[in-house]
């Protein structure tokens, strides 16, 4: 099967460089997209220079909208995603696209704790892992890794749910998760990143952070969400009524607040999943 290398770039020369070259060795016969998007510097000609196709955006709309472009564009049956900052080494595409044969129609690329960019992005990730794997009731080894293969027709039914910013790998496995695809994961060692375009932020990545939890939820199924919250609200309603019923004699106006909140919760998750469904049969 025709495949296609997507690689997102923004400012990223001098990973191009050392990245494309190897990549170019690995899988000659791949169609090599690079997605500019919005660089400043010489990405955009370092990329032709080295034979891949350039996509160019005037300005930067963000790395899911840069997959997404790439998407559009590939002509390839099995498209593969990678960063050009040279983290993720093209020798190890051969091992996807191995698992990918054997009736996967998605696998990830998986790293370890070695492989992440700070100990804090450590942590939040192995969070993500264990509440994707519950949310989806199967093992999630490495949700947020931008390192994968997936079928061409598959993955382009869920181009309208990719966010343009950051999370499009959490979203792409949740759908195709939601959407009994199958997904498998393969190991991956990931080494340092060409340049100094680092793009973590502690405060703003924690609210990214905070949000892919919600998308996590809202993205596969709501009720998992809303449910425990809903309850939880409940028992404070009830046991806060027991507390005031024993010493004051009376049900307060704080105990309904609690149990009026369980209920609109729970019905903010009924209204969540059918939402869920609905968008789930535009795909």
């Amino acid at each position: 099967m025709r495949l296609s290398v997507i690689l997102p770039a923004k400012n990223e020369a001098e990973g191009l460089r050392q990245t494309l070259p190897r990549l170019r060795q690995a899988q000659p016969d791949a169609e090599l997209i690079v997605v500019d998007d919005g660089s400043t510097d010489d990405t955009a000609e370092v990329a032709a220079a080295h034979g891949a196709r350039v996509l160019s955006s005037p300005y930067s709309m963000g790395n899911g909208a840069a997959i997404k472009r790439g998407a559009r564009a590939a002509s390839g049956e099995v498209l593969v995603f990678m960063d050009a900052d040279g983290q993720h080494d093209p020798a190890q595409i051969a091992s996807l696209l191995d698992r990918l044969g054997q009736g996967y129609d998605m696998v990830v690329g998986a790293r370890d704790s070695s492989g992440q960019a700070s100990a804090h992005r450590s942590l939040a990730n192995r969070f993500y892992n264990r509440l994707a794997s519950w949310m989806t009731g199967h093992r999630v080894a490495d949700l947020t890794s931008g390192f994968r293969a997936a079928r061409a027709e598959r993955f382009r039914e869920f181009l309208h749910l990719l966010p343009n910013g950051f999370s499009y790998p959490t979203t792409s496995t949740m759908a195709f998760f939601r959407s009994a695809y199958p997904v498998d994961y393969v190991p991956i060692r990931v080494g340092k990143r060409i340049g100094n375009n680092s793009h973590i932020r502690p405060i703003k990545d924690g609210i990214r952070f905070l949000l892919i939890i919600f998308k996590i939820a809202t993205l596969y199924s709501p009720l998992k969400l809303f449910v425990p919250i809903g309850f939880g609200f409940g028992l404070l309603g009830v046991g806060y009524y027991a507390y005031t019923f024993v010493f004051e004699h009376r049900f307060t106006n704080m105990s309904m607040l609690l149990l009026s909140a369980a209920v609109i919760i729970f019905l903010i998750g009924l209204i969540s999943e059918q939402i869920t469904n609905l968008t789930y049969l535009k795909s």
